[in-house]
């Protein structure tokens, strides 16, 4: 069993690094898409997943950190590592400003505000014209610049958004993985228990979400250089629901879970719409099979048949 579950990522660790060179443009253009997809939807999984907040404004950092990149780049030339991490600390500080605001409210009221505060954040960038340029959006962002190599093409530009994929992916198995994380799945299971052992609950679950806010960011950094052009688009409501799909889908708390959830819906958002205008009803009822016959999620279906598997052996 554990050979197994080490053979399946590394092969498609493998099937990651090797096949990007023998994709079509636009595959390869998918597969980026679809891994700072997954780094969102992973960040998401920290806030949804482990600590149990469902949020609705999680496209803002995707938004914050991709204009971050736009603006630094073509008003001020800015490098790769200068936007990287004003991109980080943007995000981070405007989760951390909406955190003192959602974490006042738990259940479907924490859903609502994170929804009202990403709404505040898109009508700031379809307003602030002088800075965001309004609905026109801001166009021909370079790729990175001030690193050893070039990224003007698609394969290298790839690879370096598969780095930082398995980077967001060791940080984040770090952080739920050490006894902070822990807590947030004690405090997702029972607040007031967490509370009784003497665990500051409060102060957890923002932590949780300014983390998840700086990562998302981070997710933004490597969309606007892939995007090219970042407008209000990036941080519409359509999209935090997109993002929460994802993680749904996939499987809450497991990080590989959003990870396949984000590739899934990238795939189909991109590859059926060419053939039918009426992808959001096939998602959509994808969405629903997996909810009604796999409500933990893909992951969590997997796991389920591996564990009746070992008892029917046994």
């Amino acid at each position: 069993m554990v050979g197994y579950a080490l053979l399946v990522p590394g092969l498609v660790l493998a099937a990651l690094l090797v096949a990007p060179p023998f994709l079509s443009g636009f595959l390869l253009t998918l597969l980026t898409q679809a891994l700072i997809y997954a780094i969102l939807a992973m960040s998401l999984d920290i806030v949804l997943g482990y600590t149990g907040l469902a949020s609705l404004g999680h496209a803002a950092y995707l938004g914050l950190g991709a204009y971050a990149v736009a603006i630094l780049t073509t008003r001020h030339g800015a490098g790769f590592w200068v936007t990287l991490v004003a991109g980080i600390l943007l995000a981070a500080t405007v989760a951390a400003v909406f955190g003192l605001v959602a974490l006042r409210a738990t259940g479907v009221y924490f859903l609502m505000i994170t929804m009202a505060l990403g709404m505040v954040a898109w009508g700031l960038a379809h307003r602030w014209v002088s800075l965001t340029q309004g609905d026109n959006g801001i166009s021909s962002v370079p790729r990175p610049t001030g690193l050893p190599v070039s990224l003007a093409g698609a394969v290298p530009y790839y690879y370096v958004v598969l780095i930082a994929f398995a980077l967001a992916f060791w940080f984040l198995r770090t952080v739920v993985r050490s006894p902070f994380g822990r807590t947030l799945v004690g405090i997702r299971e029972s607040e007031s228990r967490m509370r009784t052992l003497g665990y500051h609950v409060w102060l957890h679950k923002y932590l949780g979400f300014v983390i998840a806010g700086g990562v998302g960011g981070f997710a933004g950094v490597f969309w606007g250089y892939y995007n090219g052009f970042v407008s209000p688009a990036d941080l519409e409501l359509a999209t935090s629901v997109e993002i929460l799909l994802m993680v749904a889908l996939g499987g809450r708390g497991t990080l590989v879970g959003p990870a396949i959830g984000a590739g899934i819906i990238v795939l189909l958002k991109n590859l059926v719409s060419v053939y039918t205008q009426r992808w959001l009803l096939i998602l959509g009822a994808v969405y629903i099979g997996t909810i009604v016959y796999a409500p933990e999620g893909i992951v969590g279906a997997v796991r389920q048949w591996h564990a009746l598997t070992r008892r029917n052996r046994s």
